[in-house]
């Protein structure tokens, strides 16, 4: 398949209309684009009241992929009637992502009993009621509840409200796999999780930083503001193992000039090894303080720790530097050269800085470098985390963690008159451990895959498959409905966001909160997930106690308590009447004081860690390809890498001669966690060499459930292989069915 030369253009407008086309015309799709609810996809925060393909700041059209993807998705037909006895579990299995994400819209609930061959219809009352009678014969802390990011604020305050007036604290969501470090790191700096900025201060930068991230791919509407960036003179630099297509060029469509000609984003395009960040982003810091481009008045009067920091890096060994990071005095100097230049500088990173055993020090160095000049507590400058899910961050806000802020935990006690359990929760990581062990016997899960989004697929298969009832609640099929199964697995289907009965809130990475509408049901037979969650909750708890469930099933109440307990969600609770969208308080910092202990920031100070891999081994990291969405794969090529097939390994010519084998040669790649056979070298002279990537989540087998002890965030990166030569093996797969 050929790479194509620039990100967007072209071929996403044709793209468009070939969704179009399954979505029933180009009308239709564009009247769900323009409703009035958040997107479905990343946490850039488009839509909400001002309707979709609008962002935070007012400005239309945007779109991208990504949303037209999901919104598709949610538009196909039901799966036939048919479908799961005509499809055994062990054939699902053999399915691919893609082949499950378009098998059709869940519409009935379904019941896989082990040592059953089919998935079984089950009536909403079956299924509520062997999920009750199950819950009442277990005790609380043999209970997980996991939560996605692609759920509302009222569906996650709601659910975690529950399992603690149930009694446990094992309350988890997908962030512990994503951007935990993120918000670790950020808090020990800071004392805050989240972005320091706007949309609007990004867009005011003369210098963006993209640390260990795709936009291009995973987040295509953040290249508008770099297009904006680049065009008023500014600079990005771009920090990557992969030169990404997209980050070299990219043509934004709906504007003409750069739709017809391009527009250049990455000023500099450096290539670290992978694992290699914390190194290099010493040695930027070293080297800004070489040339006395730091802020010594700030650093002096807003932080603490600088003279520690100082020395360190005045003692780091640039030869050191040069191997672990794999960037020389040149790279180092390009880097710190322009950021010595800049006055308004964002950092923005994705899962290439926080996947690793060491995130949440990657993220501390970054806080560090943003420091030295002053660029964290004043407007158009600060730090980004990009995430991926629409609301994970929202998710987080309302509660969904083991361990509540204690301001929350006090309101919810007395404002509802509650007791809370007070035993320590379990983060997403000792759930599958406990499971695995047999100490948890049931788990619900709000949306996601949980299998396909853990490491070690062999591992998080065993440890599912130990439960004694699983709780699914989504609109399609992924892999964990073929993979993660316990004694008895139940699939509820759930309405999308922009079908729900009542209006729902999402929050963007922005720390704004949007308002969705909802909207008809497409099709006959899902359940809003704050439904399910208040008749679960009922039959478990009743109506006598501090909630009343039935009435809880109006988000206009569930928004009047998050107002009540949760800080900073004061305008909340009339959201729904006013339908005035706003950006929480105290999450963005336009001067340096900080919610720290002492209202300064924290610098730092950080011993380089030893490369991954020795000898022939090889570092690998999982990737995404521009056709999917976190476990979701919409397509099966990968566009902007020219790569057909998702079996595939990613890399440097010279390591394949180096190495003795051929070109698209068949081989057995191991780890010390799992072995797979029959994929293809794939020679790809964008990345460096030394490194190799595939594709997440099919390659998880190789992934060692090894975490960053201060994140529990798994190390999807910095993973040592090994290659072998092998005999391709056939990939068996289904016929699709819609």
């Amino acid at each position: 398949m050929r790479r194509v030369k620039t990100g967007g253009g072209w071929p996403a407008v044709f793209y468009t209309f070939r969704k179009a086309r399954e979505a029933g015309g180009l009308w239709k799709l564009w009247k769900a684009m323009r409703s009035k609810n958040a997107c479905k996809t990343c946490a850039v925060g488009m839509g909400g009241q001002q309707g979709g393909m609008v962002n935070e700041r007012g400005v239309f059209p945007e779109v991208c992929k990504k949303s037209l993807q999901a919104m598709v998705s949610d538009m196909q037909g039901a799966i036939k009637p048919d479908y799961f006895s005509t499809y055994s579990v062990p054939q699902l299995q053999t399915f691919t992502p893609r082949e499950l994400e378009t098998s059709g819209r869940l519409t009935q609930p379904v019941i896989y009993r082990r040592g059953e061959n089919c998935y079984q219809p089950i009536s909403w009352d079956e299924a509520f009621a062997k999920i009750i009678a199950k819950l009442k014969k277990l005790t609380a802390d043999e209970t997980f509840w996991y939560f996605s990011g692609r759920s509302s604020n009222e569906a996650g305050f709601l659910l975690q409200i529950f399992a603690r007036m149930y009694g446990t604290n094992n309350v988890n969501n997908c962030s512990f796999y994503c951007h935990q470090a993120s918000g670790v790191g950020l808090n020990s700096v800071l004392g805050t999780g989240t972005a320091t900025l706007q949309l609007e201060d990004v867009e005011h930068a003369d210098l963006v930083f993209i640390i260990g991230g795709n936009p291009a791919s995973n987040h295509p509407r953040l290249m508008t503001t770099l297009k904006h960036i680049r065009r008023s003179g500014g600079h990005v630099v771009v920090i990557n193992p992969i030169v990404e297509t997209g980050l070299v060029s990219f043509s934004v469509p709906s504007d003409p000039l750069s739709l017809m000609f391009g527009t250049k984003i990455a000023s500099l395009y450096i290539q670290p090894h992978i694992g290699g960040d914390l190194a290099l982003l010493t040695g930027v810091a070293k080297r800004i303080v070489e040339m006395n481009a730091h802020d010594e008045a700030y650093l002096t009067q807003y932080c603490d720790h600088w003279p520690a920091l100082k020395q360190n890096l005045a003692e780091a060994d640039w030869n050191e530097i040069y191997e672990k990071s794999g960037v020389g005095a040149d790279g180092i100097n390009s880097i710190a050269t322009r950021y010595a230049a800049a006055e308004n500088v964002v950092f923005t990173w994705t899962m290439g800085i926080t996947h690793h055993t060491y995130g949440v020090e990657n993220v501390e160095a970054i806080a560090n470098l943003a420091l030295l000049r002053g660029m964290v507590g004043r407007p158009n400058a600060g730090l980004l985390p990009i995430r991926g899910h629409s609301n994970v961050q929202g998710i987080g806000s309302v509660g969904v963690t083991p361990k509540l802020k204690d301001a929350i935990f006090n309101k919810l006690q007395s404002e509802f008159g509650m007791t809370l359990p007070t035993t320590a929760g379990l983060d997403t990581m000792a759930c599958m451990e406990a499971a695995e062990r047999r100490e948890l016997k049931f788990g619900f899960s709000l949306g996601g895959n949980l299998y396909g989004s853990n490491p070690d697929a062999n591992y998080a298969k065993h440890s599912l498959d130990q439960l004694e009832m699983l709780v699914y609640l989504n609109t399609t099929l992924n892999t964990g409905h073929a993979h993660g199964l316990a004694d008895e697995t139940i699939i509820l289907p759930v309405l999308a966001r922009d079908e729900e009965p009542q209006a729902t809130t999402q929050e963007s990475m922005f720390n704004y909160i949007r308002l969705s509408d909802g909207g008809p049901s497409r099709h006959v037979g899902p359940k809003s997930e704050i439904e399910i969650i208040a008749t679960v909750a009922q039959g478990i708890l009743g109506r006598d106690g501090p909630i009343d469930w039935q009435l809880m099933q109006d988000t206009n109440r569930i928004r009047d308590a998050i107002a009540r307990v949760v800080p900073g969600f004061d305008d909340i609770k009339t959201i729904g009447e006013t339908k005035k969208e706003f950006q929480l308080a105290g999450r963005t910092f336009y001067t340096p004081e900080f919610p720290t202990k002492n209202g300064r920031a924290q610098l730092r100070v950080h011993s380089l860690p030893e490369l991954a891999g020795e000898g022939d081994e090889l570092r690998l990291m999982t990737i995404r390809s521009e056709g999917q969405f976190n476990t979701v794969v919409y397509e099966d090529y990968d566009l902007y890498r020219g790569i057909e097939g998702r079996f595939v390994m990613l890399i440097h010519p010279d390591d394949i001669a180096r190495l003795g084998f051929e070109l698209d040669q068949s081989v057995t790649v191991s780890s010390v966690t799992g072995t797979m056979r029959g994929i293809q070298l794939t020679p790809f002279p964008k990345i460096r060499p030394g490194n190799v990537a595939m594709y997440y989540p099919e390659c998880n087998v190789l992934v060692p459930r090894s975490s960053d002890p201060r994140s529990r965030t798994p190390a999807f990166k910095s993973i040592p292989v090994t290659l072998h030569a092998s005999v391709p093996l056939p990939l068996v797969s289904a016929p699709i069915i819609r």
